[in-house]
């Protein structure tokens, strides 16, 4: 997609809508050079996944990812650390990548009529409304946050274990 024809699409210098476009990639690079453009809408379109290079748009502070088919976020989506507002309604969402916790900004999440796993599907709630996507946004950030303690701590006992087996073979 032409840089020109991005220009075209902001409104107000900061808002790029490219929903209904029947987009199957997400044009990184261009989007990128675009770095005024931190809320964008590319809701409505025919998604399945984001590149891992999606990551890098760090100035997004609003991104509506709605009504796609995608099956998982990068999983180094937790580097769009301005993200404050982050919509997923309607993918096939199953699970959120770990570093999801790092989002400490985000202050409005909808998860709604995804396929999530018990645990995030009890922490996002219906939002239904303001208020309850404000609190997913709180409760998702907690739950994932507690999840990546919860793994990390496995992962130490377990490197422990293997380094006392280690050990104890040299002797």
């Amino acid at each position: 997609m032409p840089k020109e024809s991005l220009r075209e699409k902001l409104i107000n210098d900061n808002e790029l809508d490219l929903s209904l476009n029947n987009l199957e990639t997400v044009p990184v690079k261009d989007l990128a050079a675009l770095p005024k453009a931190t809320h964008l809408d590319l809701s409505n379109n025919l998604l399945t996944f984001l590149p891992d290079s999606f990551c890098s748009l760090i100035h997004l502070v609003k991104l509506d990812l709605s009504k796609n088919a995608l099956t998982e976020l990068p999983k180094l989506f937790g580097q769009l650390e301005n993200l404050q507002h982050l919509d997923l309604l309607g993918n096939q969402l199953k699970t959120l990548p770990r570093d999801f916790c790092q989002l400490k900004k985000l202050k409005w999440l909808d998860l709604k009529d995804n396929p999530l796993g018990e645990g995030l599907k009890k922490n996002a709630g219906h939002c239904l409304n303001e208020i309850e996507c404000k609190k997913c946004a709180t409760r998702i950030l907690m739950y994932v946050t507690d999840l990546d303690e919860q793994l990390e701590l496995q992962s130490q006992a377990k490197k422990k274990k293997q380094e006392e087996a280690e050990a104890k073979q040299k002797r």
